[in-house]
């Protein structure tokens, strides 16, 4: 719910900030206030600047290459694929994600689901791709759409999210380690990710050196434009991505993903709150996805 919040936020901000420049903002902004916290709830010491968990290497590991994946690669792939695809056929990509997740904890972590579960998986995503199908709010122009280029990153960026996933519930479910702790490595490791992309990513174009890149840094000297990305950062990054480091520690990969990817089904009754038109069938697609939502919750 709080992505999608954000993600409406982010929608508008877009059309003044480059896509990677506002993920390094919003980044940045979410370590300071990740960082804030874990010191005020004693997850990290302040005076000492130790861990007060006792971090295995090999779990920290596993949580610095989940953040570099999920959130570096991750984010920054599905971005792309917004660039090529419209939002509807990116996130119809990205419904993706946790079925992968849920074959890569079996290979990986030996984690089972019942039947019930993986019925549960199936129903939620059918859904969710049901309900992003009807509502064709949004569709790019028809140069744009469905674009080998497009699929390839947003299948790039499910692989990457349903990666990071399974690094980040191994690392959490055998470990001491707090959510937070894991939320702050997680961001971190994502933030240098994205530094190397803007540095050296896109050469020979000296992305530091772009017209945009510098309008958009310019930008975030805006106070009413910097307040909307720190409230969506807030949102989406600090709180969402907490979130979803408490349900990876406490519920098998691919249900933890599964609830994460139902983001489309909050976007529609959002947009019928704020008074826009929501198809019958894209409620009938969210009301089955629902129904999986409540089979996932309710299995053994």
């Amino acid at each position: 719910m709080v992505w999608t919040v954000a993600s409406v936020i982010y929608s508008k901000v877009g059309a003044q900030i480059a896509p990677l420049v506002l993920n390094l903002a919003k980044g940045a902004i979410a370590i300071a206030l990740t960082l804030g916290t874990a010191i005020a709830l004693g997850a990290i010491d302040a005076d000492r600047g130790i861990w007060v968990a006792d971090l295995d290497r090999l779990a920290v590991g596993s949580l610095l290459l989940s953040g570099a994946i999920g959130i570096g690669v991750g984010d920054t792939a599905f971005f792309r694929s917004l660039n090529a695809l419209d939002p509807r056929r990116a996130l119809l990509l990205q419904t993706l994600a946790p079925p992968l997740s849920a074959l890569l904890a079996i290979a990986v972590l030996q984690e089972s689901l019942s039947p019930r579960a993986w019925f549960g998986i199936v129903v939620t995503m059918l859904g969710i791709a049901w309900a992003i199908v009807a509502e064709r709010v949004g569709v790019s122009p028809a140069d744009r759409q469905g674009t080998l280029r497009g699929i390839l990153w947003g299948g790039i960026s499910a692989l990457a999210q349903a990666t990071g996933a399974i690094l980040s519930r191994g690392a959490l479910a055998e470990t001491a380690i707090d959510p937070l702790v894991s939320s702050l490595l997680r961001l971190c490791a994502g933030m240098l990710v994205l530094l190397g992309w803007l540095s050296f990513g896109d050469a020979p174009r000296e992305p530091l050196r772009d017209r945009r890149t510098r309008q958009s840094l310019a930008g975030l000297t805006s106070p009413r434009l910097f307040g909307a990305i720190a409230i969506a950062a807030f949102l989406g990054t600090y709180l969402g991505i907490w979130l979803q480091q408490m349900s990876l520690k406490f519920a098998p990969a691919g249900i933890a993903q599964t609830l994460s990817a139902t983001s489309p089904l909050f976007a529609i009754a959002l947009a019928r709150l704020m008074g826009e038109r929501v198809t019958a069938r894209g409620t009938l697609g969210a009301i089955v996805a629902l129904f999986g939502v409540t089979l996932l919750l309710t299995a053994g």
